[in-house]
Formats: C-alpha cells, sequence, structure tokens
C-alpha cells in the first residue's frame, strides 16, 4: 500500500518573494500609498492576502520592503552618484539618475519617493513619514558628501553644503513631478543641465 508523502516542514514558500515585491513596488509607484488597496497589491503579487501577511506583514510593512527595493533597484543612482570623485560629477550623476529613474520605459512615470504620499490622510500618516525620513536621508548624504569636497578644496570655502544638497534635492523631486505629469525625458535632461549651469566652481 502507497504511503502518502507529507510535505518537508520549512518547505519554501508557493511564490516568488522577489518577484511578489517587485510587483507591490510598482503599485505602490503608481498609485501611491493609500491607492494602492490590499486587493490592488495581492492580485499583481499575484498571491493570497494571507500569504501576503506571512511574507511581507501588514500593508505598512509591505511598503517599507517596497521602499528599500526602489532605493536598491531604480533610486541606487543617488548612492552611485556619491562615488563621484568631484562635487560637480556627484550633482551631475544625481539629477541625470533622477531623470532615468522617474521616465523609465515600462515603469511608472515619478518617483515612489516623491509621490506615493502626497496626497495622504491620516491613515497614510506613517507611509508619508517614512517617505520625509526617506527624502531627508538623501539630502543628508548630499550635504555630507559636499562639505566633503569644501575640506578637500573642491568646492569653494564659502559653499554652504546644506543649501545645495537641498538645491539638487529639490530639483530632483521637481523633476519627478514633472515626469509624472508627462514631460519628457529629453526635456527633463534639459532643466537639469540648466540647474547645474550656476553650479559652483571648484
Amino acid at each position: 500500500m502507497e504511503t502518502q508523502q507529507r510535505a518537508p516542514i520549512g518547505r519554501p514558500r508557493g511564490f516568488d518573494a522577489e518577484e511578489a515585491l517587485e510587483q507591490a513596488m510598482r503599485v505602490f509607484w503608481e498609485r501611491g500609498y493609500e491607492g494602492a488597496s490590499l486587493t490592488d497589491l495581492t492580485s499583481a503579487m499575484g498571491i493570497t492576502r494571507t500569504s501576503m501577511y506571512a511574507a511581507f506583514g501588514n500593508k505598512e510593512d509591505l511598503f517599507r520592503k517596497a521602499l528599500e527595493r526602489y532605493t536598491e533597484g531604480p533610486a541606487a543612482y543617488g548612492a552611485r552618484a556619491l562615488r563621484e570623485s568631484t562635487a560637480r560629477q556627484v550633482a551631475t550623476e544625481f539629477l541625470s539618475g533622477a531623470v532615468r529613474a522617474t521616465t523609465r520605459p515600462g515603469c511608472p512615470a515619478g518617483c515612489l519617493g516623491v509621490q506615493a504620499s502626497l496626497a495622504a490622510g491620516d491613515t497614510g500618516r506613517a507611509a508619508r513619514d517614512a517617505l520625509v525620513a526617506w527624502r531627508n536621508e538623501g539630502t543628508v548624504r548630499l550635504r555630507d558628501r559636499f562639505r566633503q569636497a569644501v575640506d578637500e578644496d573642491d568646492l569653494p570655502p564659502d559653499s554652504d553644503p546644506g543649501v545645495l544638497a537641498r538645491y539638487i534635492m529639490t530639483v530632483a523631486n521637481g523633476i519627478a513631478v514633472q515626469a509624472a505629469s508627462g514631460i519628457t525625458r529629453d526635456d527633463l535632461q534639459q532643466v537639469a543641465d540648466a540647474a547645474l549651469r550656476n553650479w559652483p566652481p571648484a
């Protein structure tokens, strides 16, 4: 008589968690935190709500994981830009990266980090706070890099690293909003180029 084999304990999930998270990221990117319903998310991820909760936690937890994936994927240009050898190159690569990331073919237009909670109410407060912290962290990293540039005489000694960092971040955020409005990559790159014409000389 044949015996029924039991599934081994600790067997892998019946879905690709990385691909599911990728799809969740895209839903949040396109619809924002509050605009992304659990049905939208689980449908895109191809899993049940039970599986979502088991693998990723609640909607807020899922959003934070999706934001991490966005940071390491489409928004990885920020970390790459910081490794450039001069402050001007950092600023140039950061803005060009913002243009590319917000106008990627096959992806939602704009930036998940800018738009995902712009219209969030009380239920989206945690997501909004997470994104404020995310954007502020990016500004701090730029400031620290520009401060290093002042120390290395790559920027004039009277340069204000904090103002320069806020300037670059403000332009990048504006690029994201314009991209979401349908402005083309070429037009946005012209904006990025124009923003750097008055960059402090080395």
